[in-house]
């Protein structure tokens, strides 16, 4: 039997074969050898806690891979597949603003007259410099605050937009409207709220009568906490090496800002809807598309509702420009990454709150390009974990020390610390503390690895030790309150 050690090894060399056979042989199917590439790709970040939902990718119009990988609800052991519903989160912005260029197709808004001709309430010194351009690019100047207290309101799915948008409402601007890009959630749900008032329809309404039922995306909604909502996946995230579920969010104060669910496969409808005039005449697809503001923390452009940048195919110098929108809220993350040139697009939805999908999309359209790209590096402190369950704590040791400048591996502080917070859970404090000498050994200038040591001295009772490491600790971080809180219950 191969132990649990062994197999991801095994695992590793066999994609490294492929990997390194991608740029010198053709198999007879290329289809094929796309998806046993992408398959072995996103399962190694599966393996290593890199990746928790589904994945869809499509090539020159064809779906040619979809999976689902882990949980969709962990305590009932649910699967994942392309059917789970997930928060898609800011991808939402990309609903939102069709939905605006629908109306003014329709000629019942124009993009750049200001927003007070069409909300009169908001306040004039703000709304008669504000328009609708500006809300779609994110330069309208309005804080980015939109959540406030309301988070904390015991009576879910009650927020309307009119309350949303009130607690920002006559708030001074950042900057004047049109001078930069600022990333504007609030921005985003005043779009909400226009489209309600000059609809009179709901956004919900909206949303199903003129994108979703037309696309024929019945896996789509707005999400609400009381309604239940069939094979939706719980979010969650990690801390410490333990899983916890996501913190509650009233999704009705997300809004109009990033409070759809989907799947992958209703997202592939939608990416699609881009090359057809199904949902809005050619003139304002194209307009979407612009490259209307430069976004210098991405380092692209932003249109409206989708952001516009060039990509590396795979590990390679070689570029091409994409049209996508990423998402991230408590528990849940997600990419949409279309490439025109190739009819191409990249769909990932992740119900933990932290995933590598950027990575893996840049992978995948090295992979779809024939390009060579990049594996995920193996976590040199799992490893580890595996080699003292199955044979030690000396030889678990010793495989950080010969691994660790290993290019095919990386080492990370927490997560090396974690795997000694594990052993001291488990009651084993002087392996812990070994671990947590092997952390200080990795990372001497860190003060984390101090302060768990002083820690695992403290749970031994070796308290004069203690003393001298959290000291330690709080000479490289003199702001580290656990070891000051510590040295005043040892010295007391």
């Amino acid at each position: 039997m191969i132990n649990k050690l062994i197999a991801p090894l095994l695992l590793w060399s066999a994609i490294m074969v492929c990997g390194a056979c991608n740029s010198h042989t053709e198999p007879i199917d290329r289809k094929d050898r796309i998806e046993h590439q992408i398959d072995s790709l996103v399962q190694l970040y599966h393996d290593y806690d890199g990746f928790n939902g589904a994945v869809l990718v499509s090539h020159e119009g064809e779906v040619i891979y979809k999976k689902g990988f882990g949980m969709a609800n962990m305590e009932l052991k649910t699967p994942n597949t392309t059917a789970t519903k997930f928060r898609i989160a800011s991808m939402t912005k990309t609903f939102t603003a069709v939905l605006i260029l629908q109306l003014v197709a329709e000629g019942k808004l124009e993009l750049h007259t200001p927003i007070s001709n069409y909300l009169p309430q908001f306040p004039k010194e703000q709304g008669m410099e504000i328009t609708v351009h500006h809300l779609l690019t994110h330069s309208s100047g309005i804080p980015n605050n939109y959540e406030g207290n309301s988070m904390l309101n015991r009576f879910p799915d009650k927020h309307r937009p009119e309350g949303l948008v009130h607690q920002f409402w006559g708030l001074p601007l950042e900057f004047t409207p049109g001078d930069r890009f600022s990333y504007s959630n609030s921005g985003y749900n005043v779009l909400g709220y226009l489209l309600e008032e000059v609809s009179g329809m709901s956004f919900e309404q909206l949303l199903r009568e003129k994108i979703l039922n037309p696309l024929g995306m019945k896996n789509t909604g707005v999400e609400r906490h009381r309604p239940l909502i069939n094979n939706r996946a719980q979010g969650y995230f990690t801390s410490f090496g333990t899983t916890y579920n996501a913190n509650y969010i009233d999704m009705s104060t997300v809004y109009a800002a990033g409070y759809i669910y989907s799947t992958v496969e209703d997202l592939h409808l939608w990416q699609s809807a881009l090359y057809s005039e199904e949902i809005v005449p050619k003139q304002y697809l194209e307009l979407m598309v612009e490259k209307h503001i430069y976004d210098s923390q991405e380092g692209g452009f932003y249109g409206y509702g989708w952001e516009i940048k060039h990509r590396h195919l795979g590990n390679s110098k070689a570029t091409v420009e994409t049209v996508g929108h990423g998402g991230a809220i408590d528990g849940f993350c997600s990419m949409l990454t279309v490439i025109p040139s190739s009819r191409s697009s990249i769909i990932f939805l992740n119900n933990t709150r932290r995933a590598y999908l950027n990575t893996m999309t840049t992978a995948i359209t090295g992979i779809l390009n024939q390009s060579t790209y990049d594996f995920p590096k193996k976590p040199l402190a799992k490893f580890m974990a595996n080699v003292i369950k199955n044979e030690g704590i000396e030889a678990g040791i010793e495989y950080v020390k010969k691994h660790q400048n290993n290019p095919d591996f990386y080492l990370d502080e927490t997560e090396l610390i974690v795997e000694g917070y594990r052993l001291l859970h488990d009651g084993n404090a002087q392996h812990a503390a070994q671990v947590f000498e092997l952390s200080i050994d990795v990372f001497p200038d860190r003060d984390n690895p101090y302060d768990s040591y002083a820690g695992a001295m403290m749970t031994m009772g070796n308290n004069e030790v203690a003393i001298e490491y959290y000291q330690k600790s709080l000479e490289i971080n003199p702001n580290n309150k656990n070891a000051e809180a510590m040295l005043k219950r040892l010295k007391n």
